[in-house]
């Protein structure tokens, strides 16, 4: 037989109260339950631990020896168990997102989630598709989100928004109805490489055109904005991204 963590509670509670019969009231138990893990203790250790008299249990010098030993082993064990009931909102979230998400949606979700739990710490990691996905598989976010497709078998996805994209520019000679054949030779910005939203616009436009002119690629939309405000360029962006710049007639 070993010894247990309730075996000890018991002793120590003994030592402190003196009295089996408080000890029971305490924890809820029989005087009969403390009387007998105490004998199931003092047997496991093959000495006794208290000296009975007058019905009082007096510590001997054993006791004071396995209660010395005991004390701070029980303690950091309840503090252990504190800690971790204790853990569910608290912490670090590593959260990874494309570009496009983190400029444009997370800002308020992520002031959201603080405010509900304050003691969460959140670190934040952007990237486009492909580099957010290999976070991911790495260990180094806890989650993600992103605008592109994921055949990945190794990545549990779920769908929680759903985002357009849509052509735009600031050549005001383009501001009508337009098939892409038509304005396929214009001067494409798009973004780079591993980007959800450019796979996804060359994947929709691939049986209507056999390629686009590609003048510029860029890492952000930002950028792309802004390059567009300036210089006769067209762009294919998350309507998220431009919906002030379309509200305001820009």
């Amino acid at each position: 037989m070993r010894l247990t963590l309730r075996q000890m509670e018991i002793f120590l509670n003994v030592v402190k109260e003196g009295h089996l019969t408080n000890v029971a009231k305490e924890m809820g138990l029989s005087q009969s339950a403390i009387s007998m893990s105490i004998k199931e203790l003092e047997n496991i250790l093959g000495n006794p631990l208290f000296d009975r008299i007058n019905k009082k249990l007096i510590l001997n010098e054993m006791g004071r020896s396995f209660e010395k030993e005991i004390a701070p082993i029980v303690k950091r064990l309840r503090d252990i168990e504190y800690e971790f009931k204790n853990t569910a909102n608290k912490g670090m979230v590593r959260v990874g997102a494309s570009t496009t998400i983190v400029d444009y949606l997370m800002p308020p979700i992520i002031c959201s989630y603080m405010n509900n739990y304050p003691n969460v710490k959140i670190s934040l990691k952007e990237g486009n598709t492909q580099q957010i996905v290999e976070l991911l598989k790495g260990g180094k976010i806890d989650v993600g989100f992103i605008e592109g497709i994921v055949n990945d078998s190794e990545i549990i996805k779920e769908v929680i928004g759903i985002d357009e994209l849509v052509v735009v520019t600031a050549d005001r000679g383009l501001n009508r109805e337009l098939f892409i054949d038509t304005i396929q030779d214009e001067k494409w910005v798009l973004r780079e490489k591993g980007s959800g939203t450019r796979e996804v616009f060359l994947d929709y436009i691939k049986d209507k055109v056999d390629n686009i002119n590609i003048f510029l690629e860029l890492g952000h939309t930002e950028s792309i904005k802004s390059l567009l405000l300036n210089h006769n360029c067209i762009t294919c962006i998350s309507k998220i991204a431009v919906r002030n710049e379309i509200k305001n007639g820009k």
